[in-house]
Order: structure tokens, then C-alpha cells, then sequence
């Protein structure tokens, strides 16, 4: 190679890292430029509307509101739309004219909420520190700040997983010994209203009822209800009746959230019929990563007790559990519902509002070598128990939940462990 051949390939390779190195710096430059771009703080803040059109409560005196943020709210607020990141941004107010100080408990409004910086983050933008940093203090000072200091008033927001239609919203709020509960149903202001909350509030409401007042009535009248459900014509058995709930629908729906159940209607639902209707309400629990899901589809039943009001349940899973393929039309009934039965009792044993529970007859014993038909080619076998759970405000201990000595079902158990043993 001539000296001359050298110092030209040197110059080409000079040219091309300089090349090289402009077009890097012009990127990062319009990069950074568009980074500045993305966010602006807004400018004037007004929560008068929030307020306005928020739903308020009080408990011992302390006094809360509270607002599911719209699309337009999160603009306005964030400057920017925090709903479309599949956050559920809610505004929060809470009163404490008390002497004590308060603290709001995030994790009893939802369990795997979103800190204000987790928001924040996904609106940021690369070789964009110093916006980035604004982002980051900007949302971390609209978050619900504590502690609630006593005759303040501390208003935030907390960033939730979404509910849709109506947001059941748990406010748990911690004094010295002291445990102020809150459950209020929050209109979700961007969703079309189908057959949410309120519509079960309002048959709730609307719903003939018997009452009853002595418990061994009580008991017998919930013996007498149908095994279970019917398809639309009444042509053909459906899945078991096996759990009656009682108590204010505030506190049974409080107590199914906490524990990590949804609203979620699929198709198949509404093949069942009891009272010559589909559910009134259905809700699913399901597993990490969006695995198939326990359900629990109820209806509105046409007595009451001491006030308080019954719903008839079926709770199941599918064939395969949380190893099905996937929750559509296809999922069949596992047939061993008193499984899926007792794990629902277990999981309301935690949740904090079961009061008392107790067994009563009426779905008929079925054996597993001879099970009974239902509804989408599903069988299923059972000890022929229904549960019935008497649901409160929260909080109540382990300790302290009642067990009614209506059926011998928990001696037996324990009489087949002690003879086990």
C-alpha cells in the first residue's frame, strides 16, 4: 500500500466517524428537544368540579370524598392521560376533626397499587434527566400524602387497578388503636353504564321481599331453596345453589374486592337461571397472569333476615383450574365444587368482614361415582352442603367469627382428623 492509498483510507475513516459522531449528537439533540416536548406541568390546578361530583361518607365522624378521575380530569391534573396506562387514578379527601391523627392505609384500597413515581416514570422520555426529574415532583406532590393530621383536611390522589362501570372504593383509615372503615361505589366517568353496582343496588331496593326474624325459620326457609340453577326455559338443571350470602351489599361486595374479585361477565354466565333471571352480579378471582378464574355468580333473593339482605351463589372453577387454556365459553364446571367452596369460605375467613358462618342442606348429596348433569356438558358431585356467610363492616379477627352449630358438617371434619390422627 502507497502512503498515499494510506492517508486516503485514513481520511475516509476520519470522515465517516465524524459522519458518524454529527448524526448521534443531532439525534440525541431532537431526542432531548422532543423529550422537553412530551410534558408540560399544567398551569392552573381547580378541583372544584372533582368535588363536586364526588361521593362522600361519614365514619365516626371523620369525613371522606372521594372521585374516579375521567380522561379529561387526568389532563387536566397530570397533563397527561394516566387512564390510558391502565392506572386508575382516584381523588381522595379526607376530614379527621378529631383529636387523633390519622393514616390512610393504600394497600386496604388496593393491594398492588401504584406508587406516584411508578406513574411518573411511564411518562418519561430518554435524554430528558432534568424533565424527567419535573415529572417525577410533579406527580409525587399530587399524591394522597400522609399522615392526616387531627383537625386537618388532606386531600391526594391514589393511583389504583381499574374497576369498571363503578368503582367499589375500601378507605381504610388507622388511629391510635382504631380502625375507620369506609366503602363507597364511585361512578366511572369515561365507561358506558351497563349492568353495574348501582343497577344492583337499585333492584336491591326494588326487589318484594319476605322478612325473617327467627333464626331456626331463617334456617329452614334457605334448606327450601332450589338445588340449583336452570337454564332459561326450565328445561334443564344448571350448576348448584351452594353458598348463601347475608348482609349489607356494601360490606359482602367490600369484602369480595379485598380479597382480589372482579366484575366479570362472560357469556356463559347468563346461561344460568335462578328466580327466572341470569345473575344479577358475577365476579371472578383470577390467578397471576390472567390464568382462568374462580367465579361467583349471584342473584337477589326475595327474603331477608333481621333486616339484612340474602343473595343465593354459585361458586366454581374450571376444568383444570388455573391450567385451563383460557376463560372463554368453552370452560366446564370442575365437578368437585365443594372444593371450590370451602377455598371461598377460606378466602372470606381473611378477608376481614365474615362475621359468622354456618351449613345448611339443600343441594342434595351427589356421589363422585354416580355425579349429577348440569348445563354445557359439566357434572359434579358434592356433600350436598350450602354455605352461608354472614358478611359485616370490617374489621373482625379469625378469632372472632362465629361458627353456627346448624349442621354437624365441621364436627365431622374434625372427627375425621381426630380419628386420623
Amino acid at each position: 500500500m502507497t502512503i498515499a492509498n494510506y492517508r486516503l483510507d485514513e481520511s475516509i475513516a476520519r470522515w465517516r466517524f465524524q459522519r458518524g459522531l454529527v448524526l448521534f449528537t443531532l439525534v440525541a439533540y431532537v431526542l432531548a428537544l422532543a423529550g422537553c416536548a412530551t410534558w408540560q406541568a399544567p398551569t392552573e390546578l381547580d378541583y372544584s368540579e372533582l368535588r363536586a361530583r364526588a361521593i362522600t361518607a361519614t365514619v365516626q365522624k371523620v369525613h371522606l370524598r372521594a372521585a374516579v378521575l375521567s380522561t379529561m380530569d387526568s389532563q387536566q391534573i397530570f397533563g397527561a392521560n394516566i387512564n390510558e396506562t391502565g392506572v386508575q387514578p382516584v381523588w381522595i379527601e379526607v376530614e379527621n376533626p378529631t383529636s387523633q391523627t390519622l393514616w390512610l392505609l393504600q394497600a386496604g384500597t388496593d393491594p398492588d397499587y401504584f406508587s406516584p413515581l411508578e406513574v411518573a416514570w411511564s411518562f418519561h422520555t430518554a435524554f430528558s434527566g432534568e424533565s424527567n426529574a419535573r415529572i417525577d415532583e410533579y406527580f409525587n406532590a399530587r399524591g394522597f400524602d400522609n399522615p392526616i393530621a387531627p383537625g386537618a383536611t388532606q386531600a391526594g390522589i391514589i393511583f389504583t387497578n381499574p374497576h369498571q362501570q363503578t368503582r367499589l372504593l375500601n378507605v381504610d383509615l388507622l388511629g391510635q388503636r382504631k380502625l375507620i372503615p369506609f366503602t363507597l361505589f364511585l361512578p366511572v366517568p369515561d365507561d358506558k353504564p351497563e349492568k353495574d353496582v348501582v343497577h344492583i343496588l337499585q333492584r336491591i331496593a326494588i326487589t318484594e321481599t319476605v322478612e325473617y326474624k327467627k333464626e331456626d325459620t331463617f334456617r329452614s326457609v334457605l334448606e327450601q331453596l332450589p338445588c340449583c340453577a336452570s337454564d332459561a326455559e326450565q328445561k334443564a338443571a344448571g350448576d348448584p345453589l351452594n353458598v348463601i350470602m347475608v348482609g349489607d351489599f356494601a360490606d359482602i361486595a367490600s369484602a369480595f374486592v379485598r380479597r382480589g374479585y372482579r366484575q366479570a361477565a362472560l357469556a356463559f354466565d347468563n346461561s344460568q337461571h335462578v328466580f327466572g333471571r341470569p345473575p344479577d352480579i358475577v365476579a371472578r378471582k383470577s390467578g397471576q397472569g390472567g390464568v382462568p378464574a374462580n367465579w361467583l355468580r349471584m342473584w337477589i333473593a326475595p327474603l331477608r333476615y333481621q333486616g339484612l339482605s340474602v343473595f343465593v351463589a354459585q361458586v366454581g372453577r374450571p376444568v383444570g383450574g388455573r391450567f385451563a387454556e383460557s376463560e372463554s365459553k368453552e370452560l366446564i364446571l370442575h365437578p368437585n365444587v365443594d372444593e371450590v367452596r370451602n377455598m371461598l369460605i377460606q378466602d372470606l375467613l381473611y378477608s376481614g368482614g365474615l362475621g359468622k358462618l354456618g351449613f345448611v342442606t339443600g343441594v342434595g348429596a351427589v356421589s363422585p361415582v354416580q355425579p349429577r348433569n348440569s348445563l354445557d356438558k359439566a357434572q359434579y358431585y358434592t356433600d350436598g352442603l350450602r354455605a352461608v356467610l354472614f358478611l359485616v363492616t370490617r374489621p373482625v379477627a379469625l378469632s372472632g367469627v362465629q361458627i353456627l352449630d346448624w349442621h354437624p358438617a365441621l364436627k365431622d371434619l374434625e372427627s375425621a382428623v381426630t380419628g386420623a390422627e
